[in-house]
């Protein structure tokens, strides 16, 4: 996504944070925790269905959406038997498989006809656009079908490339930063730090986009999460389609399918001193380049099937943890003495536990 298209959406990111922000405000003057592993994927899915769809179509407040979506989601993490036997084309029919995906590809595509129709028939009615020329943004969809219209040919609009990339990894590595930074209370405070004497003096009682370039330690502990709790922790499969291969004395066919292990690369001892440890220090004399071109770190892939919505997911990332840190100091429930890091294997790299959080409000919230 352009770097453009993505700043255009800076409105709707710092709106949908704010509110956020406010029903946490509403927790912490009750006493009461937060379950971010349901508050953070709402707080993106409202962010993402705004700026794909605009803000009339409220996806969030859509039950048989959610369900549609945390059901692709399991799917596309899941074992399947005949990735095992590719050669066997009848076993997707046999296991149930086929089924499944051909079920959950209609109820997708019922719940995206159902938008894409209802913005065609609002730009087609007189009325009903001059009603709601204020009230709605320019988004993702406006666009695409812009250019269909304009093109006169088929753009395929898909769940994939317009939603799902945008919900799931954007709200695990809140989530997972926030996890780490619990666990390890030095760094919490020191990005924590960070944002309120970066943000504090100027900024009053709100965070904004235009002063988060400051908090380069902040930067550094999402390349940190990235690292080890890449979204995808696999990737996307290649295939080499051209020849056959040879690869560290490895043989690769011609139209094989390959995987990359983005979770084991980012990991992996050679290249990263004490891998296995949270150190968003080890950033300070190291380039944070999501691009791909470091191999050795490589959360979003490389090459021409990497993510597309870098730009767009870490603008997310970033000023949700920087607001979070901002209004709140952050502390365990009685009952619990760590927060559990055990993953949860899916289309992205998930906890396997919710994280309850108790947030007691530093600064006021408008």
């Amino acid at each position: 996504m352009r770097l453009q298209l993505v700043r255009s959406f800076r409105s709707i990111r710092e709106a949908e944070v704010s509110d956020l922000v406010a029903s946490i405000a509403r927790a912490a003057a009750a006493g009461k925790a937060v379950d971010l592993s349901t508050m953070l994927p709402a707080l993106t899915t409202a962010i993402t269905s705004r700026a794909a769809f605009g803000k009339s179509q409220q996806l969030t407040t859509d039950r048989a959406f959610q369900v549609v979506f945390d059901n692709i989601s399991e799917v596309l993490g899941g074992f399947a038997i005949s990735d095992l036997y590719p050669s066997l084309k009848w076993l997707p029919a046999l296991t149930g498989l086929k089924a499944r995906l051909e079920k959950l590809r209609k109820a997708s595509d019922s719940v995206l006809d159902r938008i894409i129709d209802d913005n065609r028939s609002r730009k087609s009615s007189a009325t009903t656009a001059a009603e709601s020329k204020g009230d709605d943004e320019e988004n993702v969809l406006d666009i695409l079908l812009n250019l269909q219209e304009s093109q006169d040919a088929g753009v395929p609009i898909t769940m994939d490339e317009l939603f799902m990339g945008g919900v799931d990894t954007s709200a695990s590595t809140v989530e997972w930063s926030m996890s780490e930074m619990i666990n390890n209370p030095r760094i919490l405070h020191k990005a924590q730090q960070e944002v309120r004497q970066a943000l504090g003096d100027d900024r009053g009682n709100s965070v904004d986009e235009a002063s988060l370039h400051r908090l380069k330690y902040l930067d550094m502990v999402i390349a940190e999460t990235l690292r080890l709790h890449p979204p995808g922790p696999l990737l996307v499969p290649r295939e080499n389609r051209e020849r056959q291969v040879e690869l560290n004395s490895y043989v690769i066919p011609a139209n094989t399918h390959v995987i990359v292990n983005a979770w084991a690369v980012n990991r992996d001892p050679r290249y990263w001193t004490e891998a296995e440890r949270f150190v968003p220090e080890r950033f300070v004399d190291r380039s944070i380049d999501y691009t791909g071109n470091d191999f050795q770190f490589i959360p979003f892939g490389a090459g021409r099937r990497m993510c597309p919505g870098v730009s767009f997911g870490t603008a997310v990332v970033k000023l949700t943890l920087a607001s979070l840190l901002f209004h709140f100091d952050w502390s365990l429930p009685a009952e619990q003495k760590s927060i559990n890091l055990t993953e949860c294997f899916g289309a992205t790299l998930r906890r396997q536990y919710a994280l309850h959080l108790l947030p007691t409000q530093y600064c006021s919230v408008l």
